[in-house]
């Protein structure tokens, strides 16, 4: 069996999908099982991942594997895995960041990801690192203003990154748990091209058959406006950090997928392709 955290989320959903779809038992970790809406073959853990002792009497025995999100889990990563360990847990994969590697934003955000691969090294079980670069899914975003006026206004229109399909972190990180060959290894995992936003909203706009624009604003707007909608100051300070140096210099770019995989990396443009539900304004508009 094996334990996924952060089950609803874009990872977490794709691996639960991967494994279950090939036969494997699949405990899925979420705190509203109600609208969890996970797929069939999935057994449903009620609990929270950075509370472990929510878990402690409906954590199922016989876990061999866990995939461990640490945006789930929080501070909480040794005390989740000495659980799952004593539920017969051997190997952790954790979701960290390219990042850890390759520095970019504040310096505090690469902190965390490396505590918890620490802690996942502490821990006694084998471990898999998959250090991730920014999600194709961080583009939904967008979809408001894409469907309301064809417009997005950004920061940092320059900025360079190889983003990654989740899928390709999904079927990446089931590779490593089941296969005990990627004890001990770190992977860089990318995209397979490097986009600036620019070439993001194109091919979005290719995907719905529409004309869209970037429009560059100044950070400190951008920041307002988040702040403005509610979001913690975490999240424009994570990605305006981020964005700021891949202004000036492109975020990582491997081929590491396809040599897990051994078939492409899926693309930005595929990606699109396969949201593009979510960028098209109502019908009759």
């Amino acid at each position: 069996m094996f334990l996924i955290t952060g089950a609803t989320g874009t990872v977490g959903r794709e691996a639960i999908d991967v494994l279950v779809k090939t036969g494997r038992e699949v405990a899925a970790v979420t705190r509203r099982p109600a609208a969890a809406a996970l797929p069939d073959g999935a057994r449903v853990v009620a609990g929270d991942a950075s509370d472990p002792a929510t878990l402690a009497s409906s954590l199922p025995d016989g876990i061999e594997a866990v995939l461990l999100s640490p945006r789930a889990v929080g501070g909480a990563t040794a005390e989740l895995l000495a659980l799952a360990a004593a539920r017969g847990a051997r190997h952790v994969v954790v979701l960290s960041a390219s990042s850890v590697e390759h520095p970019a934003g504040l310096r505090r955000f690469a902190d965390e990801f490396k505590a918890v691969e620490a802690a996942a090294e502490r821990s006694g079980l084998r471990w898999t690192f998959l250090r991730c670069a920014d999600f194709d899914a961080n583009a939904l975003a967008w979809a408001p203003h894409v469907r309301a006026t064809g417009v997005v206004r950004g920061a940092f229109g320059t900025a360079t990154t190889s983003p990654i399909h989740q899928r390709d972190i999904a079927e990446a990180a089931v590779a490593a748990m089941v296969d005990p060959a990627h004890h001990a290894r770190s992977y860089l995992l990318t995209g397979p091209e490097a986009l600036d936003q620019y070439d993001k909203v194109r091919l979005i706009g290719d995907a719905i058959h529409r004309e869209l624009s970037f429009v560059e604003v100044e950070p400190e707007q951008i920041r307002r406006a988040m702040l403005g909608r509610g979001l913690p100051e975490e999240i424009p300070d994570r990605m305006l950090g981020s964005l700021a140096d891949y202004a000036s210099a492109p975020g990582p770019s491997t081929d590491t997928v396809e040599r897990l995989l051994g078939r492409p990396a899926l693309s930005f443009g595929q990606w699109a392709a396969e949201n593009a539900g979510a960028f098209e304004p109502p019908a009759g508009t």
